[in-house]
Parts: structure tokens; sequence; C-alpha cells
């Protein structure tokens, strides 16, 4: 019995009609990784009625975009949105310079499953495209979220700049992702000193961590040695996890939002000619950072398991301002000496991100698909309808109708 479910387990494409059934497109996956020196290509086939499109063409583009604002407050064709990247290309009738592109094994399987009114198209992401993040909405507001996100749109044209009309064209969010690194880097650790008035020696306090690299979920541990040769006590240390979120738009803003923290008297007062060595952990979720407004996220808010976002990897510092929104995070460590010595901080910079699986699953459970809003339509929630055959899976993301709504 297991051997012929082995058998019946296919290949999973994503598979999204337009309102008006004439086009379709099928996508392999929603998450493309970027691998520092290439982005996984956008690969897939649409299918398409001759008799519907006849002198006209198909045209498919891929966007990224920066949405600074509400979409509620997109008044008087101002959008507060900015387009990162955008590429475009015409799949039907497919161009001469298409005709000799290579066909990946998935378009390859599916043409030969669709038929002759089936057409691949093919999309290259530059490396330096900024990764999927959402910034975390209060609670109440309505619309996208603001952040960075990916569109792959096929829809039917006179050209390609003729606008797209809902029922003849098919939108699909996707995700821009990237994994750690193979390699853990230094180990972060620093030392830092006070003087004080009228003390004879200085407060020294040194921190590191057990590592650099650390995966959503993993507990951090911070290890904290005092070494207390001044005349003033230290009455409570305070130690948090901080995500810097860096808005690369016109002018760079930054924001700062603490995601976990831990304040102790535990060991205290250190008073003079005192040590203390102690470790502390912290493990920063979303689950405890829900109403923060602002607060960095990967991808789509509408994804459960959305978690915080993932650390920015720079390869090229002179085109920061094409990433959109950088992420990082440091933990800080604060020893509070009262209203008379004031504070002694020090922060040490790690890298927060997911592990790279040891087999890519072709639709991870975060790129699950949700109800999706688009701008002027009624909230509509997606069906998902598992079609399989003998090698595919199809995961039909059908669209409810309303009520006496005219196919055109």
């Amino acid at each position: 019995m297991e051997d012929n479910n082995s058998k019946r387990q296919g290949t999973r494409v994503f598979k999204k009609s337009s309102p008006n059934g004439k086009i379709t497109v099928y996508l392999g996956k929603r998450d493309f990784v970027d691998h520092l020196t290439h982005v996984d290509p956008i690969d897939g086939v649409v299918l398409v009625d001759p008799e519907y499109v006849k002198e006209r063409k198909v045209y498919g583009h891929v966007l990224a975009a920066f949405r600074y604002g509400r979409e509620d407050l997109d008044v008087l064709g101002l959008t507060f949105r900015k387009d990162l990247y955008l590429a475009s290309e015409q799949i039907y009738p497919v161009p001469e310079a298409s005709l000799a592109k290579t066909l990946t094994r998935l378009q390859e399987r599916l043409l030969k499953k669709l038929g002759s009114n089936a057409f691949p198209f093919f999309f290259e992401l530059p490396p330096h495209c900024p990764a999927s993040v959402t910034l975390q909405p209060a609670p109440g507001d309505t619309g996208k979220p603001c952040g960075v996100d990916y569109e792959m749109k096929a829809y039917v044209g006179d050209n390609a700049d003729d606008k797209p009309h809902k029922r003849n064209s098919v939108r699909l969010a996707i995700r821009k992702i990237m994994y750690a690194p193979g390699k853990q880097g230094e180990q972060p650790s620093v030392e830092v000193s006070k003087d004080f008035m009228m003390s004879p020696n200085k407060l020294h306090l040194e921190a590191s961590l057990d590592k650099e690299l650390y995966h959503h979920g993993e507990s951090i541990a911070v290890n904290v040695h005092i070494a207390n040769n001044s005349n003033r006590t230290v009455k409570r240390i305070k130690v948090s996890v901080r995500q810097f979120a860096d808005i690369c738009l016109f002018s760079t803003a930054q924001y700062k939002c603490t995601v976990a923290e831990s304040e102790t008297e535990e060991g205290c007062p250190v008073g003079p000619g005192f040590t203390l060595s102690k470790v502390y952990y912290l493990t920063p979720l979303l689950a405890n950072n829900k109403e923060k407004r602002g607060l960095a996220l990967d991808g789509q808010l509408k994804h459960e398991d959305t978690n915080l976002a993932s650390s920015t990897i720079i390869t090229d510092p002179a085109a920061k301002e094409n990433l959109g929104i950088i992420v990082r995070y440091k933990v800080k460590v604060k020893l509070c000496l009262g209203p008379l010595g004031g504070d002694l901080s020090a922060e040490l910079p790690f890298v927060l991100m997911h592990p790279k699986p040891e087999e890519e699953d072709p639709m991870p459970k975060s790129a699950s698909p949700n109800a999706q809003v688009v701008e002027g339509e009624v909230p509509v929630e997606d069906l998902i309808k598992l079609d399989a055959d003998d090698d595919f899976i199809f995961e039909d993301f059908a669209r409810l109708r309303l009520k006496g709504e005219e196919e055109q």
C-alpha cells in the first residue's frame, strides 16, 4: 500500500484562472530563493483560449513594489508605492526570441499535458532585488500592509502598455526569500568600560553570544560578565533583542523595535569590588509581538506561520537603496546603576534566518494560499481543489463568483 501511495504522489502545481476563465496560469512554486549569485527563475505555463484572444496578445509581467502607505490613503491618482523592479514579456503569440529558450522540465511536462494552447513564460530576477518583507499593521488597519511584495500577472491586451482588465487577467502573489548561509561567522563579543568621577577604577562589562547565526525559533544565549572596580553599584541588568529596519526610499529612515527582553535583579546589586557572570536566554518570536505596529515580518501577513523578518544579507553596499527594507538584529545588554550613576550598554549584532531545507519543498507551508482582497473587488475567499492525476497535483485557486455576475 505504501508503494502505491508513493507512486501516486505527484508534482504540486499552482493554478489560477482569470475571472472569465479564458487564461490560466500554472506555476510550480510561489517562493523563489535568492542564492546571492542568482535567483530561482520564475517559470511556468499559460493556457490560452485562442477563440477569445483572437488577434490580441497575452503578456506577462513580474513587479516588485514597495508600498509605504495604506491603500485607503491612495487619492487623486497618488499612490504610496514605489516600483523597485519590473520585467515584462509577450507570452502569446510566442516571440521568435523566446523560441530559442530551453524549457524547464516542469514546463515540458505541463505543455505535454495541457496541449497546443499552452505557452511557456520565463522571468529572471536580478540578484540585488529586495526580499519580501511586510510591516505589521496596527489592529484595525485595512487594505494591503506596507512593505515589499512581488506579483506575477498575465493579461490579454493589444499591446504591452494596455491597462489590464480584471476579467481577463490573472494575478499571483509570489515571494522572494533567502536562506541562511552554510557557515557560521565570527562569534560576536564586545567589551566596554565606564569611568566615574571620584572613582579610582572603571566598571567593566564583557558580553558575547554563543554564535553569530541563529534560526527562527532558536534561543539566543547571551553571556554577561561584570567586573565592578568602581565605587558605584549595579542595581539591575536588562538584556534585549532589538530589530532594526532601515527603510531605503528617498531618504533612509530607521525603525527600532524590541522583540524579546529580560530585566532582572538576580545577582544584583553588584557592589564595588564584586563580579558577576551569568548567561541569559532570549527567544525572539512574532507570537510575543503581535500588537507592535511597524515590525518587519517575512512575506505575507495572511499566512498564519509568518515570522519575524529574516536578516538582510548585503553583498553590494552600493545597491542598498534597491533593497527597499534592510533588516538587522542586535542584542543589547544594559547595566542600570540608578538615577545618579546612569547606565552602561553594549550591543552585539547577529543574524536571524531560516535554515536551508535539505530538500526544498515546491510548496512550503508559509506559501499556502489564503483569501486575497484586490482593490475595488468584494473580498472573497480562495477555494483549494486538489485535482490529482498520475504526475501532477493542481491546486486550483478558484474565486467565488458573485450571483448574477456575467462572463465577459
